[in-house]
C-alpha cells in the first residue's frame, strides 16, 4: 500500500476528470441517439409525401372565383 502513495501525490486534486464512468454514460447515449436516428429514417422512408386532391375544396374554389 505504501508504493502507491507516490502515485496519489502526483494525481492534482483540483483536476476533473470524467474517468470510465464518464466514458460508458457518453458511449451509452451515442448508440441510443445512432439507434434513434436509424430507427427514424426507417419510419421516414414509409411516409408518403404527396398530398391526396381535394376534389370538394377544388370545387368549391372554382365556384367562388367563377362568381366573384
Amino acid at each position: 500500500m505504501t508504493h502507491l502513495v507516490p502515485l496519489a501525490k502526483e494525481v492534482d486534486e483540483n483536476k476533473v476528470t470524467p474517468g470510465v464512468l464518464g466514458f460508458i454514460v457518453f458511449a451509452v447515449m451515442a448508440l441510443a441517439v445512432w439507434g434513434l436516428m436509424k430507427s427514424m429514417s426507417k419510419h421516414m422512408g414509409k411516409v408518403d409525401f404527396k398530398e391526396a386532391s381535394d376534389t370538394k375544396a377544388e370545387q368549391k374554389a372554382d365556384s367562388a372565383a367563377q362568381r366573384g
